[in-house]
C-alpha cells in the first residue's frame, strides 16, 4: 500500500475511534457563518481552555445555551449570579465566579468592538490568521489555547483559517503515525471535515493521561482538557 494511502487509511481508523463529532457538535453548537454559532463557539473554546475535563466545560456550555445566554447581548444582559448558576449546573465549579464574570466582559466587548457579529472580526483581520488569534485573545479569559480551540473548530466555515492544526493537534498526529505537517494532514481530508480530524488528533494526543480500560467511556479521550494544557 502506498504510503499516502496507509496515511488515508490510519485518518479513517483516527476518526472511527475518535469520533466524528467537533467539541461544538458535542455542545448542541451547529456552526454556521452566522452570528449566534460562532459567539457560542467563542463561549465554549473560552470554557475549554480552562484546567477542566473537557465534558464538563462542554456541559456547563450546554447550561449556558439552554439557559438562553445564546447571544453576546443576552449573556451580557443575564445576571452574575445566573451565569454562575448555570455555570454550575454544568458542573464548571472551580472556576465559576471568575468565569462568570469574563463571560460578561466578553460579551461586552463583542457587542462594543463587533456589534456583537465576530464576522466582523474575522473581516478586520483580512485573511490573516495571526491577526484573528491575537483578536481572539483580546477577548477576556481567552488566552492561547482558546484561540487555537477556535480556530481548530472554526476552519470549517472560515476557508482562509485552514488548515488550522496547532501543537496540539500535531502532537496526536504523531501518536496516531501519521505526518505532522498540518498542509500534509489536510490533503487526507476534505475542507469541511478539517474540524473533525482536528478534534480527533487532539483526543488522540490526550490518550496518554487516560487509563487503557477507560479509553472508551465517560472518562475517556473526549472528557481530558481540550486545551491540552
Amino acid at each position: 500500500m502506498a504510503r499516502s494511502e496507509t496515511a488515508a487509511a490510519r485518518v479513517r481508523d483516527l476518526l472511527a475511534e475518535q469520533g466524528r463529532e467537533t467539541y461544538a457538535e458535542e455542545a448542541g453548537v451547529r456552526l454556521k457563518d452566522t452570528p449566534q454559532p460562532l459567539y457560542q463557539l467563542l463561549v465554549l473554546a473560552h470554557l475549554l481552555s480552562a484546567r477542566i475535563r473537557a465534558s464538563t466545560a462542554i456541559a456547563a456550555a450546554a447550561a449556558l445555551f439552554d439557559a438562553g445566554m445564546r447571544s453576546p447581548r443576552a449573556m451580557r444582559e443575564a445576571s452574575r449570579r445566573q451565569r454562575v448558576d448555570a455555570l454550575g449546573e454544568g458542573g464548571y465549579r472551580r472556576y465559576d465566579e471568575r468565569t462568570a464574570t469574563q463571560l460578561g466582559e466578553e460579551a461586552e466587548l463583542v457587542l462594543e468592538k463587533y456589534g456583537g457579529d465576530l464576522r466582523r472580526m474575522r473581516k478586520a483581520a483580512d485573511g490573516d490568521v495571526e491577526a484573528l488569534r491575537s483578536a481572539l485573545q483580546e477577548m477576556p479569559g481567552v488566552g492561547p489555547a482558546g484561540a487555537d480551540i477556535f480556530l481548530r473548530e472554526v476552519q470549517g466555515i472560515w476557508p482562509e483559517v485552514a488548515p488550522y492544526l496547532d501543537a496540539r493537534a500535531l502532537e496526536g498526529a504523531r501518536r496516531a503515525h501519521l505526518p505532522s505537517d498540518a498542509g500534509a494532514l489536510a490533503e487526507l481530508v476534505s475542507r469541511e471535515e478539517l474540524p473533525h480530524l482536528a478534534a480527533a488528533l487532539v483526543r488522540a494526543s490526550l490518550e496518554r493521561k487516560t487509563p487503557p480500560s477507560d479509553r472508551h467511556g465517560t472518562g475517556g479521550a473526549a472528557s481530558q482538557v481540550a486545551s491540552g494544557r
